[in-house]
């Protein structure tokens, strides 16, 4: 397979082929930075843990040069950064047990660039060697430009390989939004609690972002715990932890739908639900 960076990184962690480790895989995440990953897609990492007939495959689009720094890393170089944080996502592959990672190296003005056919040239070629049932992108009301532009890269490549490859479910995952304000029905819930140690794990091995002056670990535990009590006010936690996604599989079923218009329902059901409530109880 060959990539549009001479520094696109592919590692597996068991020494498999490599076209036979992304054959293998059936759950795939798609994310802008190194960590982001284990943030947002835990669910499918914790689905394929530990299992020969489900395999999750890593896919990180940027390389992470611009990460803020402190500490040891505070003298780095973007280039020293760079190095560091693909170690760091190499480690977090290994203790998940991907079936492949795969980190493309492209600069952020490039993946945000709408006109940006290698990032979707890339994702394309992966996505004809995957074939997974599930996909995992960032939300499309996340409030990182970076992360909007690889979801919507990442939809287009998708879009552009369907005759080929359809997954049955392609979530919008959280990080720099929480989708708690989703309206219920518009939730796609998923579990989280199994395993916590491997959970906390895999945000840990990110030392640069860490120790580095964002503790991505806690907060990440934070919100998971606090979905899991929040979710349903009249009954008892049925999970430990729960991560909140939005469902974009039908943007990927028919690629006529609008994205914008597709994610601005999600907002507009937010508001009506807010103002059935408000009127119920006497709101003018």
């Amino acid at each position: 397979m060959r990539f549009h960076n001479s520094s696109a990184d592919l590692f597996v962690p068991d020494g498999a082929e490599p076209e036979a480790a992304m054959a293998r895989t059936t759950h795939l995440c798609i994310a802008a930075h190194q960590d982001d990953i284990e943030i947002m897609a835990y669910h499918g990492i914790a689905e394929c843990f530990g299992r020969k007939e489900k395999w999750f495959t890593g896919v990180v689009v940027t390389n992470g040069a611009g990460s803020p720094r402190s500490g040891i890393y505070g003298d780095y170089t973007d280039l020293d950064m760079q190095k560091v944080r693909l170690t760091e996502q190499r480690k977090a592959a290994y203790v998940g047990e991907y079936a492949c990672q795969i980190q493309l190296g492209f600069g952020s003005s490039e993946v945000k660039d709408p006109k940006a056919a290698t990032v979707v040239g890339d994702l394309e070629q992966i996505l004809r060697a995957t074939r997974p049932e599930a996909v995992y992108l960032h939300n499309l009301a996340d409030k990182h430009d970076t992360h909007v532009a690889v979801a919507l890269r990442a939809i287009a490549a998708l879009r552009a390989v369907r005759d080929e490859t359809r997954p049955k479910r392609v979530y919008g995952c959280e990080v720099w939004r929480d989708l708690d304000w989703l309206a219920d029905e518009d939730k796609q819930v998923l579990p989280v609690s199994a395993r916590s140690n491997i959970a906390a794990a895999l945000v840990g091995v990110f030392d640069s972002q860490v120790t580095g002056g964002k503790r991505y670990d806690l907060a990440t535990a934070g919100r998971r715990l606090a979905h899991a009590t929040y979710y349903a006010s009249h009954g008892t936690d049925e999970e430990s932890a729960l991560n909140f996604a939005m469902d974009l599989t039908p943007l990927v079923a028919d690629p006529s739908l609008g994205v914008a218009d597709y994610v601005l329902g999600f907002v507009e059901r937010f508001r009506a639900d807010v103002e059935k409530r408000m009127k119920a109880a006497g709101a003018r």
